[in-house]
């Protein structure tokens, strides 16, 4: 059985439906966030196929990392990145969510130097 004292620590519950404006997911603050995190990763760097896992999963990590050090609250996040080789060629990538647009965002950005492009999305969902 639990005591009292255990009782106080515990958070109350919110029903918290919606996150308070600043504690929302902006897609600009989001954005430069990603921005940092591949910049600080890629730059300098030369396409290598046996280090493009490492380089993914160093960015989606960080930008995930950063993203809960912003204090957004109750959200749970998704980060995709993905690094190719530059050839001339095009590349095609969609998305499709099905979330509540006045709560869930996401934001991209794209870096691209000589020999590599990488495309690196977050996505914010809010935890009712």
């Amino acid at each position: 059985m639990a005591s009292s004292t255990d009782l106080e620590s515990l958070p109350e519950n919110t029903y918290m439906i919606r996150p308070n404006y600043q504690h929302k997911f902006k897609k600009a603050t989001v954005k430069e966030c990603i921005h940092q995190v591949v910049n600080d990763c890629l730059h300098g760097k030369q396409y290598s196929a046996e280090e493009v896992a490492d380089w993914t999963q160093q960015i989606s990590n960080g930008v995930k990392l950063k993203l809960k050090e912003m204090g957004f609250d109750r959200y749970k996040f998704v980060v995709q990145c993905v690094i190719g080789e530059q050839r001339g060629e095009g590349v095609k990538m969609g998305c499709r969510c099905f979330w509540d647009s006045d709560t869930d965002n996401c934001a991209q950005d794209v870096f691209m130097n000589s020999s590599l492009f990488c495309v690196t999305a977050a996505f914010g969902v809010f935890y009712y």
